[in-house]
């Protein structure tokens, strides 16, 4: 069989897997969001439902694992964007 004829995308493609363009750099490679989890637990007991209940949720910063929509980073995850919203109120 022979190959396809190069399109477009197959020469981006062959251009990354080449290392000729940094196609793959920028991503939307964001980690899972943890919805529904403990995310950070610094109680000295290991209780993190007590250290940080829900209601504290919507008002304290989060070392990891920040919500975000539309998110991207590079292909290491060392710098991250995404669109966070903000009603004004809480």
């Amino acid at each position: 069989m022979s190959d396809p004829p190069e399109d477009t995308e197959r020469h981006r493609l062959s251009e990354a897997n080449q290392g000729h363009a940094p196609w793959r750099r920028w991503g939307p490679y964001l980690s899972e969001r943890a919805w529904g989890t403990v995310r950070e637990d610094y109680s000295d007991s290991g209780s993190a439902w007590e250290f940080f209940p829900h209601d504290h949720a919507r008002s304290r910063t989060y070392r990891w694992n920040e919500d975000g929509l539309a998110g991207i980073c590079d292909d290491r995850q060392l710098l991250c964007f995404a669109l966070a919203l903000w009603n004004g109120k809480d």
